[in-house]
């Protein structure tokens, strides 16, 4: 039963054991309370597994090789494009090639007639205007004609059809020419058709 006593005092019978009980409860209570706001968590960190090191510097070499291995990849796509765009330029320069050189026979037949015509002969302004007609065509599209006469025999340049006895001209060169060489671009579309001067008898006696 409650006492009576001063105001505001409360008394019970409240076993010790009890009381001790709810004290440690407190006290655990206390122990652990929840962190300030603000405060970080702690954070643990687990020490480098054993070969850690060695397997980074692993990473980096693949890493490294594989970086070489792209570079050397783009610089030979680059020539290859290169290469093609230079392919495709020589090609579209050189098209049209085979085509002047079928024409090639006309112009030496318009030579020829120009050669055989007589004097005055009127017929010959027309074909000499023609010709240069299409000699200045041909020059538009990179094809020049080249003259062999008094050259030295040259079989890149000149086919030979004869060998021909030339009292004063070097043995080897050009005497005659039966059709101009012609170049396309810098390269030669058809060879010169040319005749050379023969040794004279002491040309031979001095090759013995």
């Amino acid at each position: 039963m409650p006492g009576t006593g001063e105001k505001g005092s409360f008394a019970a019978d409240i076993p010790a054991s009890v009381l001790e009980e709810a004290l440690k409860s407190v006290a655990r209570h206390e122990g652990s309370a929840p962190a300030e706001p603000g405060d970080d968590p702690a954070v643990v960190v687990d020490p480098p597994a054993p070969g850690a090191a060695e397997e980074v510097k692993r990473l980096e070499g693949e890493l490294a090789a594989e970086h070489d291995r792209l570079l050397r990849t783009a610089a030979d796509l680059e020539n290859f494009r290169k290469r093609v765009a230079r392919e495709r330029e020589e090609a579209a320069r050189n098209a049209a090639g085979p085509v002047v050189k079928d024409l090639l026979p006309a112009v030496d037949n318009l030579e020829r007639a120009l050669a055989a015509a007589p004097p005055g002969d009127p017929l010959a302004d027309g074909v000499r205007m023609v010709l240069r007609q299409v000699e200045e065509a041909l020059l538009r599209h990179g094809v020049e004609p080249r003259d062999a006469l008094g050259e030295v025999f040259d079989p890149a340049l000149h086919e030979a059809l004869a060998t021909v006895p030339s009292p004063g001209a070097i043995a080897g060169t050009v005497v005659a020419q039966h059709g101009r060489a012609w170049m396309h671009n810098g390269r030669l579309l058809r060879p010169a058709m040319v005749a050379v001067a023969a040794p004279g008898p002491s040309d031979e006696g001095s090759g013995g």
